[in-house]
């Protein structure tokens, strides 16, 4: 069987695509768009529609035990070919020996008609290594399908072809702008993109569009924060940080983005002033679009190497301080850090 990890998406869509699914998959990885999107089309692939009662059985992964599986995986289909089996988070690598050595057992000897998809949700999929036997019988029985994030040609795609069943275009550049402003993560663009397709007055979708309804995922409100203060506009950043703290975005999380986005520019100006171009700059932080780096290269043409220093520093060491000392008013020594910030340019 085929079912080696790397593989196992292609494995999926070609299993998908031929009609010949196998008997077990183990659907992982932080994308759960693609995950519920894949799982759906499985469903329908495996279940006739009006037999669901029958045929298909969702069980919760914490505190099944092998034998209870073993029950509903061989239950017999009822008018029909096939069963389906879902189980979400059951932790196969903490299983005591007798419950691994069950598991493995009826995964050497599954029955022809069901299919079975664990999928992790809640909890981390991850071999151990030490379980050989367990291991083994994966490999020799089971296809794993790790659902990653999407890169940007195959995500550029997507976007498109969702806001076109909307019936509204979209640009390269204005995607990039989604992208920076809502992250790459499918699960979190595809409510974005139908609230923005509502709003949209006109065909072509616009930053504006994007702007006047998306909600900025956190590194996004971050970049602007901190864009606002090397423009010397600590009103703005103030603005910024006090929405994040009413969102309840923890101190300690929100200082960790303001610190990577204070290395990120001090390294533009290094950039800038070592002649390089912003190719450099993507290249340094591995950036997978030019957007981010266009907009680093313009914030740190507005600061010297000196303030970006001093910048990094003292994020470094505010940073020490939250983690180290009790009873701190974080978010008050936040706001304090920006005004010291802003005094300095």
């Amino acid at each position: 069987m085929a079912g080696k990890k790397e593989a196992g998406y292609d494995v999926l869509r070609r299993d998908l695509k031929e009609g010949t699914l196998q008997k077990v998959y183990i659907f992982y990885g932080e994308e759960q768009y693609l995950l519920r999107t894949y799982l759906n089309q499985v469903r329908k692939a495996v279940v006739p529609q009006g037999f669901e009662e029958f045929n298909y059985h969702r069980l919760a992964g914490k505190g099944l035990s092998p034998l209870a599986l073993q029950e509903t995986v061989e239950a017999m289909p009822m008018m029909a070919q096939s069963t389906l089996v879902e189980v979400t988070d059951m932790d196969i690598f903490r299983l005591d020996e007798e419950g691994r050595q069950q598991l493995t057992a009826l995964l050497e000897d599954f029955p022809d008609y069901c299919t079975l998809v664990f999928i992790y949700d809640t909890i981390e999929y991850k071999r151990n290594a030490v379980m050989k036997k367990l291991c083994a019988a994966i490999s020799a029985h089971a296809v794993e399908v790790e659902f990653c994030r999407q890169e940007n040609r195959a995500l550029y795609r997507w976007i498109q072809q969702h806001f076109a069943a909307a019936g509204h275009d979209i640009d390269s550049a204005t995607m990039e702008h989604l992208l920076f402003t809502c992250g790459t993560m499918m699960t979190n663009l595809a409510p974005e993109i139908d609230k923005i397709a509502a709003y949209a007055k006109e065909r072509r979708i616009t930053v504006a569009d994007i702007n006047a309804v998306a909600d900025p995922v956190l590194d996004a409100r971050v970049f602007d924060m901190t864009n606002c203060i090397t423009a010397g506009k600590y009103d703005d950043a103030a603005r910024v940080l006090g929405d994040l703290l009413r969102m309840q975005e923890e101190p300690i999380a929100i200082l960790s983005v303001i610190g990577r986005e204070l290395r990120r520019i001090y390294t533009a100006r290094l950039a800038l002033d070592g002649g390089k171009d912003r190719g450099w700059l993507k290249e340094v932080w591995h950036m997978s679009s030019d957007y981010p780096a266009k907009l680093l290269m313009a914030a740190a043409a507005k600061v010297d190497r000196k303030w970006c220093a001093n910048a990094v520093r003292k994020a470094e060491e505010l940073d020490r301080r939250m983690k180290s000392e009790r009873n701190m008013d974080a978010a008050q020594e936040l706001k304090l850090f920006l005004m010291e910030l802003a005094g300095t340019r």
